[in-house]
């Protein structure tokens, strides 16, 4: 928990429990009547303020926030507990606690954190002043990129050329190394200048241990190649980590997997009808299920060791752009996913990329910052770092979504159609990150596509749960920018009439006309 957010949560305990004790003190009665009356369900009160907080983000401070964003949530989050703390009261029939002591707590507590907020915001605007700023996106100097290897100045990453072919990777490859892959050559002889690439800056390996590639020295290879699958990695992020610190920049990673896609296959092929789905289920469940919950996870790894792991194409993919890499091209070769990947940039800095059932998405909120977007998991493993390889090799269909997206899941696409992934959302509604009504959330990448001015114009809003495209129903992506114009520049004159139409319009859409988004 940041220190901030700490001190925040104390002050908050101690704002309420002054606040109680001065209404305690204000009761007319005796104090030795109502401090033991009072003291228990205050504790369940503290408790519930406490978890209704943190759950809905209260204690995160922004201070590039304007004051009254910083409000305003605090407000609208104490309202949310006043009406739960009146729910529960009509509902235990707790009629004869004292108002004064209850609403007044309530009120008290909210003035007290909102000075302490105020206090927050002045000491940090007034910190900052003496900081000099800086860019949020971090990437490599020039000098950084000549220190890795890149010497193309329109930085398209091109290795150096060498004279004598003698001495490059190729004739070693196409008689020694793949002399008994003759397809997997020719896949790498179409995309890569293999003349051009060193034999002594060249390593083809084929192993699943990390510690035959943490020994080689940093930025020393032009081509590294492993031919073992990478479903046995037991760390894939580390693995390809130190391939990508192994590697020059504009250094190319060649290596194979077998695919979820492949694996159903051939245990279908291989057993009888009937048996074969139940032995497919049952290894689904346990090598694609299994490593993603917290304690069945332990328990797969300690038996299988992180071997013959089930992974999808867009997982392998996503964690190549995640580690730093683009993928130039892919194949499958004899039942193998063979992928060739240059590298590009370091590795993200994101911990938590997204992997479980509940995952955080990033996405463009007001202002144009960076929000956590909660959603329920549709689409594969760190699909979320695909969206510029899709958007490269498939482009957007004409309801402005992505053509063939390898991305999403088959439950996925039954969970989109009931509207089921969207319901973590409400905890984004909660915290205020969210209307009930406006634009999309969108992804950084998606929201480069959109022109200048509605960019501007989307930020200076909140996005919402039920956007504008359930009204209009647009039929191309050119549709759905004017959709979302013409919705902003409503908003931008009748902010609450606008909303109001449009919720209802939109429901009507949804519940009588079907209008699902594509």
């Amino acid at each position: 928990m940041k220190k901030s957010k700490t001190i925040f949560l104390i002050l908050d305990i101690l704002s309420l429990s002054l606040s109680f004790l001065f209404f305690i003190w204000l009761k007319p009665a005796s104090k030795a009547v109502y401090l033991p009356r009072y003291y228990k369900p205050f504790l369940g009160f503290v408790f519930l303020w406490i978890v209704v907080s943190l759950i809905c983000n209260k204690y995160e401070l922004n201070a590039k926030k304007k004051i009254l964003d910083l409000i305003t949530p605090v407000i609208r989050i104490n309202l949310i507990i006043l009406a739960i703390v009146c729910i529960l009261i009509f509902v235990f029939n707790a009629f004869y606690y004292s108002r004064l002591i209850v609403f007044g707590t309530i009120l008290l507590s909210t003035v007290l954190e909102i000075f302490f907020v105020g206090i927050y915001y002045s000491h940090r605007k007034l910190k900052d002043a003496d900081l000099p700023t800086a860019s949020l996106t971090i990437k490599p100097t020039r000098e950084e990129l000549e220190n890795l290897g890149c010497e193309s100045k329109d930085l398209k990453f091109m290795l150096p050329k060498i004279e004598n072919v003698a001495e490059s990777i190729y004739p070693n490859l196409k008689e020694r190394y793949l002399a008994n892959c003759v397809g997997v050559f020719e896949f790498l002889d179409s995309n890569l200048e293999l003349k051009n690439i060193l034999r002594s800056e060249s390593l083809i390996l084929s192993t699943h241990t990390i510690f035959n590639v943490e020994n080689i020295e940093p930025q020393s290879q032009q081509l590294f190649i492993n031919l073992h699958k990478i479903n046995d990695v037991r760390r894939i992020n580390r693995y390809l980590i130190k391939i990508n610190e192994n590697l020059k920049f504009g250094g190319y990673f060649v290596g194979c997997g077998s695919t979820i896609e492949q694996r159903y296959k051939e245990i279908v092929d291989r057993y009888p009808a009937g048996v074969n789905y139940v032995l497919y289920g049952m290894d689904f469940i346990f090598k694609r299920v299994f490593p993603k919950l917290p304690i069945l996870k332990e328990l797969y790894f300690a038996i299988t060791k992180g071997e013959d792991r089930a992974i999808s194409e867009s997982e392998i993919l996503g964690r190549l752009y995640f580690c730093g890499f683009r993928v130039i091209d892919t194949k499958e070769i004899n039942g193998s996913f063979y992928f060739i990947a240059q590298k590009i940039n370091k590795p993200a800095e994101d911990p938590n990329p997204s992997y479980g059932p509940l995952i955080k998405l990033k996405r463009v909120g007001q202002g144009g910052e960076i929000i956590n977007v909660y959603k329920l998991r549709t689409m594969h493993p760190y699909a979320e770092y695909l969206q510029s390889y899709i958007h490269e090799r498939n482009h957007l269909e004409d309801c402005g979504k992505f053509n063939n997206d390898i991305r999403i899941t088959g439950w996925g696409k039954i969970l989109r159609k009931l509207f089921l992934d969207e319901l973590p959302q409400f905890i984004n509604f909660f915290r205020g990150e969210l209307r009930l009504v406006g634009v999309r959330a969108l992804s950084e990448h998606y929201f480069s596509l959109y022109p200048k001015d509605l960019q501007q114009l989307r930020i200076k809003f909140k996005p919402g749960l039920i956007p504008p495209y359930y009204v209009d129903m647009p039929n191309s992506f050119e549709e759905i920018i004017e959709s979302e114009r013409k919705y902003l520049k409503m908003k931008e004159v009748h902010p609450y009439t606008t909303d109001i139409k449009y919720f209802f319009k939109a429901c009507y859409n949804i519940i009588f006309k079907g209008a699902r988004s594509k």
